[in-house]
């Protein structure tokens, strides 16, 4: 089984703009992701793939690997599928570029549910881990996902799901994490289908999955992840490196 990691880049954001090229620490931040997920050694290759000379020749001349789009994108998703559509590869995991402390535990995660899915009745799985505090649950910044009693997701949502209407019953809110397991068929399946209402509504590309009846293993973990969406996500992250080292 040959598994490689894509990282996709872009230039644009709406709330922080070329924060992949920002210093964290004396590198970028999408440098930073690169090595990192180098380092975890669970996978044949990694790419980064984007939009942007700027970023391209950031990881090229730093002896990394790197891939222009050719098309634009509406999602990271189609970024990697156009990338990866003519490598021999059975698994892409798809790592945010904007996490650059990346652990290996919960990539090893979702990493061996497709070794141990000899049926393949997995197109995808994802992360989830529970959070607590009523601000982080009301923030729509937070993706929520609920699932069925198999860990199958139903829904992701930046509302508040499910609504609690009813105090005391059991329910644990679950946020999801960005980084996806694909089947390369999965991958290439979504990047052939439009996109749908809600999709479109909710301006999340795993709903395209779900609307299409693909199945979405999501695995809970403890690990939370440290995105950088925001100026003070970055000064966040500054903080958290200077105290590593």
């Amino acid at each position: 089984m040959k598994i490689i990691a894509v990282i996709p880049a872009r230039y644009a954001s709406t709330r922080f703009p070329a924060k992949l090229l920002q210093d964290l620490g004396g590198k970028t931040v999408i440098l930073r992701t690169y090595e990192a997920t180098l380092e975890t050694k669970l996978f044949d290759d990694v790419f980064v793939v984007t939009d942007s000379e700027l970023i391209y020749n950031e990881i090229v001349t730093n002896n990394g690997k790197a891939i222009m789009s050719i098309k634009e994108h509406e999602s990271g998703s189609d970024r990697i599928a156009e990338a990866v559509q003519n490598m021999e590869v059975d698994i892409v995991i798809n790592v945010q570029g904007d996490e650059p402390f990346i652990d290996i535990e919960p990539l090893q995660k979702v990493i061996d549910i497709f070794k141990k899915d000899a049926e393949k009745k997995v197109d995808l799985a994802s992360l989830m881990f529970e959070i607590k505090d009523k601000t982080e649950i009301e923030n729509p910044n937070n993706v929520k996902v609920i699932t069925d009693q198999n860990g199958f997701a139903l829904y992701f949502s930046r509302s508040v799901i499910p609504y609690p209407r009813a105090a005391n019953v059991g329910v644990r809110y679950m946020k999801h994490i960005g980084i996806y397991a694909f089947r390369k068929q999965a991958l290439l399946d979504f990047y052939s289908l439009p996109m749908l209402s809600l999709e479109a509504s909710e301006k999340l590309e795993q709903l395209r999955y779900l609307e299409y009846g693909k199945r979405i293993k999501m695995v809970e973990t403890t690990h939370a992840s440290i995105g950088i969406d925001t100026p003070e996500d970055l000064e966040r992250a500054r903080k958290i490196l200077s105290e590593k080292e």
